[in-house]
């Protein structure tokens, strides 16, 4: 027997994992009314109330993007390599570009009255000049569609194997307008796009879709709903997004809690996921490395914070003398070249290391809610390489010292998200062995900041995946636009009498 859930009770027991129980809260219950939707998590018992409303416009979204996957298939590539042109030119335009920009600065300044980060939010001329490169890349890119994989030949017939769309991608990101203009790479492939972005960046988006976006596809005479703007600002409309099982994949990037928690609705919903949260870079040297090639690694790995920023560094306790020095030395240059100073963490026991005036300093940490006044050095135990350092304008990293690489290497593979790993090392043998023993996604030997799909591979990326959570099956850690296509099979009969 079915019935609709209409009302909830303070105290009402919600079972989850087959065996516990959740109960409703008192502000939960009151808050839901009939019509709104509630999800159990299955993993951790959490309740998400979805809201009628933003069940709704998240569904519509989709459903537009699934009419527009229908007719997109009759669609000439031509037309979708001149849509791209069409947008980038869009944002070309100064005219154009002026109520995208004023549209930002509002964003960004009302991020700033809640306390919010916005080194990621401000749309730059530098982040407009990469929108526009990334959307020409594709232009230029080869068409996704009926891409040749493998064809097996037979007496009187043959098979081919080819790739296909997709489908409809369902896309939630963090305040980053950027990402924005990313995620219609998919359309390259013949898929379509909806996207939900974090309600700081909502007009910037809804300013791109409309004077940029929007034009451009019905310009180049694809449908409207081939990229489709999730407009809400509610977490609650990402999570109707990613429940939908009528999304052929569901892609989340943005902080850590937030993406796991959207993954495990998309899994729920029988979606696949592909996931990009915790990141944070690791560096490492051995007894060998050279001393101006590690500083340049350090202080070319913190000019900003990003996934691929410089998050732990190891230094053997044999070269302490010298890159210990080196290290502070980058890390203090990096905080001058962003006008403000830096932060070190240093793991308990290996704080003698440093210098008197560095252990007994104080800086002025420029944090998303404002300046605070921190000690330079803070000590913390081993459990705490496995955190993340969100930073705005104050370099923050971990400094850990250890007896050699193998031991970073351990370190690296028990407690980061196993992302991106570089070693600094004139040994051969050593790198290779790096390379070997280290869990991650993306390993160089050099500076961290490197790992960027359309920086290293020359193709916008929609996010890099970890491995926090188990290593990708037959993909690597840059998904792109032309990395998410299906694969057909189709036969051809030339001589009648062929049968089994």
């Amino acid at each position: 027997m079915h019935c609709a859930l209409t009302r909830l009770t303070a105290g009402m027991p919600v079972v989850w994992g087959g065996d516990r129980v959740t109960l409703v809260s008192p502000e939960l219950a009151a808050r839901f009314a009939a019509g709104d939707r509630l999800l159990v998590m299955q993993d951790t018992g959490d309740l998400l109330h979805i809201p009628r409303a933003a069940h709704e416009i998240a569904a519509h979204a989709v459903s537009r993007a699934r009419e527009a996957f229908a007719t997109l298939g009759r669609v000439r590539d031509e037309a979708i390599t001149d849509f791209f042109e069409r947008f980038a030119a869009k944002l070309e335009s100064p005219t154009i570009w002026a109520p995208i920009a004023a549209a930002n600065a509002r964003d960004v300044e009302a991020a700033q009255a809640r306390g919010r980060g916005v080194t990621r939010l401000v749309a730059s001329e530098t982040m407009r000049r990469d929108m526009i490169a990334g959307l020409r890349a594709w232009r230029d890119a080869p068409p996704g569609r009926a891409r040749l994989v493998e064809r097996v030949e037979h007496d009187g017939w043959s098979v081919e194997q080819v790739t296909a769309p997709l489908g409809v991608v369902g896309f939630v990101f963090e305040g980053r307008p950027n990402v924005f203009a990313d995620a219609a790479g998919v359309i390259r492939g013949g898929n379509t796009v909806v996207f939900r972005i974090g309600s700081d960046a909502l007009d910037t988006a809804r300013a791109l879709s409309t004077h940029a976006l929007a034009p451009a596809l019905a310009a180049a005479g694809l449908p409207e709903g081939a990229a489709v703007l999730v407009d809400s600002a509610e977490h609650a409309a990402g999570w109707a997004l990613f429940a939908d099982p009528r999304l052929s994949l569901a892609v989340a990037r943005g902080s850590g809690p937030a993406v796991a928690q959207l993954g495990g609705v998309a899994r729920q919903a029988g979606v696949p996921v592909s996931l990009h949260g915790t990141g944070g870079a690791w560096l490492a040297a051995d007894d060998s490395a050279d001393v101006a090639r590690f500083s340049a690694a350090v202080f070319n790995s913190l000019d900003r914070k990003v996934c691929n920023t410089l998050n732990v560094c190891c230094i053997p306790r044999a070269r302490a003398h010298d890159l210990v020095p080196a290290f502070l030395d980058a890390l203090r240059r990096a905080g001058e070249r962003r006008g403000h100073g830096a932060k070190l963490h240093v793991a308990s026991g290996d704080e003698a290391v440093l210098p008197a005036d560095w252990r007994n300093a104080r800086t002025h940490a420029r944090r998303a809610d404002g300046e605070h006044e921190e000690a330079l050095v803070e000590t913390i135990d081993e459990a705490g390489l496995a955190r993340e350092w969100e930073w705005e304008d104050t370099p923050e990293v971990t400094l850990k010292l250890v007896a050699d690489l193998d031991e970073a290497v351990s370190l690296f593979n028990a407690y980061s998200p196993r992302f991106i790993a570089c070693v600094i090392s004139e040994d051969a043998a050593a790198r290779e062995r790096f390379f070997a023993g280290v869990d991650a996604a993306f390993v160089g030997d050099g500076f961290t900041r490197w790992v960027d799909g359309q920086y290293a591979l020359n193709r916008p990326e929609l996010g890099l995946s970890n491995w926090q959570a188990g290593r990708l099956f037959a993909r690597a850690g840059v998904l792109s636009g032309d990395g998410v296509y299906t694969v057909r099979t189709r036969m051809s009969q030339i001589d009648n009498d062929v049968a089994r």
